[in-house]
């Protein structure tokens, strides 16, 4: 096993437990530090200050897996896998009564495994891989995730812009069991939806929204009478399959008018409300550039009880920021206009790289554009099922207003 050696005062992010070290923190390391391999972390003394894997290939050098002193084989592995599984169980025993059987079951850095996600949808499990370290040991991972879970398949959906920055391509592909179908059907709070994890984005759905859809429900269920009963219409930008938009529908809404830049995602969100047996009628589809349609809507005159911002990542890494900014300053300045007086805006970011206070101070300057007057309702972000680790706050990458707009 090689060794990093950590420059003199460079060590105390190490000591409080953040799994990531960059390369202008490290003074040397020893021949034996191959890319991929589990290295041994010390301080300038030679005190060992903990474990983690390498890649000379990316910005951060070594990314952290245990501060013990202890072995990295396949009994380590288990116990991490079963620690993050076990900690979704109330979404096990939901599984094991036949709903809501879709789930994040590791979340990366956030369960203290960097760079492996793991999804549940029905009878197939989804693993993402997204560094070199993970790479070398993710046939070890998939047997120990069968053994498990004993699920029927699982896929791999390693198609992601960090791989390479690892120095990685792009792999997709079976990886133990069956292979999965080219629509896997899930059940999320009585609500049925159609999942391509072969090709569909992230790893196939965006779980980590559930929540945050389950609130859009109840607030127009609740909030029905405030919301122009006789005309609510709901506006959900970036709809992808249409997650928003079937709440919305569930709720008895009069319109909900789906955006999305493709015609593939548009017609399996037309699909699930068929097969929700909810009113079609009541649904628009609407392909196209999001900035130009929210232009158009104002120069229209349209009016909507609620929008939903869900926009793709917008900086990938710091240097995107300033970019990042001014994309989500005008799509929430447009929105902003396009809302009747009393009903609601749901924005999201899910750019790490901006934090909440500046995505939040961003729609706070669209708002002063545009005019109107909002509260915040509600501070939203990522499910129970992916959680944050406090030591590192960089994993709370979705963050959301929920804002009454007058």
């Amino acid at each position: 096993m090689g060794t990093v050696t950590i420059q003199h005062g460079k060590e105390k992010p190490i000591q409080n437990q953040h799994p990531w070290i960059y390369s202008g923190a490290i003074s040397k390391l020893t021949d034996d530090c191959q890319p991929g391999d589990i290295v041994t972390v010390v301080d300038s003394k030679g005190r060992f200050l903990g474990r983690g894997y390498y890649n000379p290939t990316s910005q951060i050098r070594v990314r952290m897996l245990t501060w013990q002193d202890e072995t990295i084989n396949e009994e380590w592995w288990y116990d991490q896998l079963s620690r993050a599984v076990h900690s979704r169980m109330v979404y096990q025993d939901e599984f094991d009564a036949g709903v809501n059987n879709a789930v994040r079951l590791v979340n990366a850095e956030n369960d203290f495994l960097p760079g492996l996600v793991v999804d549940r949808y029905g009878e197939w499990l989804v693993l993402q891989s997204l560094t070199l370290g993970m790479d070398h040991h993710k046939e070890v991972l998939s047997n120990l995730l069968a053994e498990m879970l004993k699920p029927r398949g699982i896929y791999e959906r390693s198609d992601v812009d960090i791989r390479r920055k690892e120095g990685l391509k792009d792999q997709t592909g079976l990886l133990w069991g069956e292979e999965p179908p080219s629509m896997i059907e899930i059940e999320e709070n009585t609500l049925i939806f159609s999942v391509d994890v072969r090709n569909g984005h992230k790893t196939g759905f965006y779980l980590d929204q559930r929540e945050n859809r389950g609130w859009l429900h109840d607030l127009l269920y609740l909030d029905g009478d405030d919301l122009h009963e006789d005309k609510r219409r709901v506006l959900n930008m970036f709809s992808y399959t249409g997650g928003f938009g079937l709440y919305a529908l569930a709720a008895g809404v009069k319109q909900v008018v789906n955006v999305d830049s493709s015609q593939a995602v548009l017609k399996v969100a037309k699909d699930s409300i068929k097969r929700n047996e909810l009113p079609l009628e009541n649904a628009q589809f609407v392909t196209g550039d999001a900035f130009q349609v929210l232009r158009d809507y104002v120069t229209q005159g349209e009016q909507f009880d609620v929008v939903v911002l869900d926009p793709p990542k917008f900086a990938q890494s710091t240097k995107d920021v300033e970019g990042a900014t001014r994309g989500y300053k005008d799509l929430n300045l447009q929105s902003f206009k396009l809302i009747r007086s009393g009903g609601y805006l749901m924005t999201f970011s899910c750019s790490g790289a901006i934090s909440q206070d500046l995505f939040q101070k961003v729609v706070f300057g669209a708002l002063a554009d545009s005019g109107r007057q909002a509260q915040i309702i509600r501070h939203l972000s990522g499910s129970e099922d992916h959680p944050v680790a406090l030591t590192f706050p960089e994993g709370a990458y979705l963050k959301g207003l929920l804002c009454r707009v007058w």
